[in-house]
């Protein structure tokens, strides 16, 4: 039964999420989480026709929470990225004498550790057919933090003192608040919906996406966008999920592209004047399909497949450098991705997962350049996990994933192009640490 209880727990936990949401993660499927949670992230995040708890649920497929039971879930993942960051340019490549020697160099990344609350609940009442949830997720992010590095020249300091732009910070993450809705039509087939409310925040330094100045005289510099407030946005979710006599399911979901209001930041020129850059920084649509295997004893099979349409969604969307300067966007194109769970049931108690997921590059190598600040280039990983069922109400679980590294490289650009005898290399990997309990009432 819903009770006031309930009610004070979510609330506390959308207070602890909006708080701790993280700064900048890098995720796997580009600018996207894989997966939530411990259950879902040791799955592969495989779980569009595997209803194994409310968090997958909510990201994937929201009829699915109709065959789950009444529970509450808690998870926190502690994302570990490594990336670096090195550039090259050969002799007079940017006009006579410019430079006097080849130069090249590589910058590791102090992005750090970064929290990812997740919070879900589900409930149906007694002889309904309708379940009733609400998620709250962290969803997307990106971030690097390199130092400024007179060694390596794409991060060496503005001209004239260097050929670069110093000192690289980026903070990107977005959080989902996901209420759902899903409707039990009969023994085999649910349909359910989420309106989804999206909260994020973004920060940019040097602001890449607007047009650098030369207020000051020299050479022109781009203005700091980090001093900016959350932004608010919406879309929504539709999914089916088919449960078969033979144990095999079915499962499908669309989840619209998220529109968000502009990302707006009180900045300044070279002279400090104050500036009012804004960008638009949409998340993709996604569509998935997916299907699950329970009829071997114990033994659960989940295989997902995505398309995501980064191609079409401002500002991954944009490509090449304006006249003025600013990058138009990402570049990214849309991508394919692949998630593959098993689940092997121990005892009654103890449950095991392993799994794998893969996409496709967003990245292609002749924009590296214009996404440096947004190293999304992940495309294999591996997950494993397990659960422990303290009693028939309360079990604990935890899982662990590595994303191996991967690497784009290509030229500098300019407004003209690509720029002969220059070259950027974004390299990046990731391990992830998750731990949840869950609640059955």
């Amino acid at each position: 039964m819903f009770t006031c209880r309930h009610i004070a727990a979510f609330g506390a936990a959308l207070a602890v999420m909006l708080t701790a949401a993280p700064g900048s993660a890098r995720a796997q499927f580009g600018a996207l989480l894989s997966g939530v949670g411990p259950v879902n992230r040791s799955m592969a995040g495989a779980s569009t026709a595997a209803p194994l708890d409310t968090l997958g649920a909510f990201l994937w497929n929201p009829a699915t929470i109709s065959a789950l039971p009444d529970q509450v879930d808690f998870g926190l993942e502690v994302l570990i990225p490594q990336s670096t960051l090195a550039s090259s340019v050969a002799a007079g490549s940017l006009g006579p004498g410019i430079p006097g020697a080849d130069l090249s160099g590589a910058t590791a990344s102090r992005a750090g550790a970064f929290p990812l609350p997740e919070f879900g609940f589900v409930h149906r009442p007694e002889g309904s057919a309708w379940s009733y949830g609400v998620g709250v997720l962290a969803v997307a992010g990106f971030g690097a933090n390199y130092r400024g590095d007179p060694t390596n020249p794409i991060l060496s300091p503005n001209p004239p003192a260097g050929l670069g732009v110093g000192p690289l910070f980026s903070q990107y993450a977005l959080l989902q608040l996901v209420p759902t809705v899903a409707l039990q039509v009969n023994d085999e087939l649910s349909i359910g919906f989420s309106p989804i409310v999206d909260i994020a925040t973004c920060s940019l330094d040097p602001g890449f996406v607007a047009a650098p100045d030369a207020a000051a005289g020299g050479a022109p510099t781009y203005p700091p966008l980090t001093h900016g407030a959350y932004q608010w946005g919406g879309g929504f979710q539709l999914g089916a999920f088919w449960l078969t006599p033979s144990g095999w399911a079915f499962g499908a979901s669309y989840k619209s592209q998220q529109w968000m209001n502009p990302f707006g930041y009180s900045s300044r020129d070279q002279l400090g004047r104050p500036t009012e850059p804004r960008f638009l920084l949409d998340a993709p649509m996604i569509t998935s399909v997916g299907t699950s295997y329970s009829g071997f004893d114990r033994w659960l099979f989940a295989l997902d497949l995505r398309y995501i349409d980064y191609a079409n969604t401002p500002i991954y969307s944009g490509s090449g450098i304006a006249p003025d300067g600013a990058v138009r966007g990402l570049a990214f194109d849309s991508i394919f991705a692949l998630a593959f769970g098993t689940q092997y049931r121990v005892s009654e108690r103890i449950s095991l997962r392993g799994g794998y997921s893969y996409n496709t590059n967003p990245i292609r190598g002749s924009q590296a350049f214009t996404s440096i600040a947004a190293p999304l280039v992940l495309q294999h990983g591996l997950t494993c996990g397990g659960s422990y069922s303290f009693t028939d109400s309360f079990l604990a679980s935890v899982a662990y994933g590595h994303y191996f590294e991967n690497s784009v490289s290509g030229p500098f650009l300019g407004p003209a192009g690509p720029v002969p005898g220059t070259s950027v290399r974004s390299s990046a990997s990731a391990d992830s640490i998750i731990a949840g309990v869950s609640f059955l009432y």
